[in-house]
């Protein structure tokens, strides 16, 4: 559905250091980029996929990165475990409970998420449910 998402960075150091830490349960991969020309920033993928790409970056405008109201990144997680340990990483990590992890019968009857902020205010969902799994890596 996506081909990438970037979100912006004020502390590159800080918010890449707490998605090593997230986006790991969830088999996500920090992986080296060679430079485009745009501003630095660090990028996660599947192992052995080019796309879809995670990125936070510093902003190319050069302003200060602030969060979007009413904007949310969600990641497939690949068992309920994964959004456990993802939002136990998030917050041992300097993320900001929104929502602790637990099935959501409302959005789905197998809907297990669980949502946070990372330390600059960004809101992320971890879900696992039947209808992702081909989204996810089976450890």
């Amino acid at each position: 559905m996506f081909s990438h998402i970037i979100l912006g960075a004020r502390d590159l150091t800080l918010l890449t250091g707490f998605y090593d830490k997230v986006l790991s349960p969830l088999g996500l991969t920090r992986v080296d980029e060679p430079s485009d020309g745009g501003p630095d920033g660090a990028m996660w993928v599947m192992p052995g996929s080019r796309w879809p790409q995670f990125f936070v970056q510093l902003p190319f405008n050069g302003l200060p990165a602030t969060w979007g109201n009413g904007t949310q990144v969600s990641f497939a997680a690949p068992s309920p475990a994964a959004v456990d340990a993802a939002w136990q990483a998030a917050i041992e990590a300097g993320g900001i409970d929104e929502g602790k992890p637990g099935l959501r019968p409302s959005y789905a009857p197998d809907y297990y998420g669980a949502y946070f902020r990372d330390p600059e205010g960004n809101k992320i969902c971890v879900v696992h449910l039947a209808a992702l799994e081909h989204l996810t890596i089976r450890a």
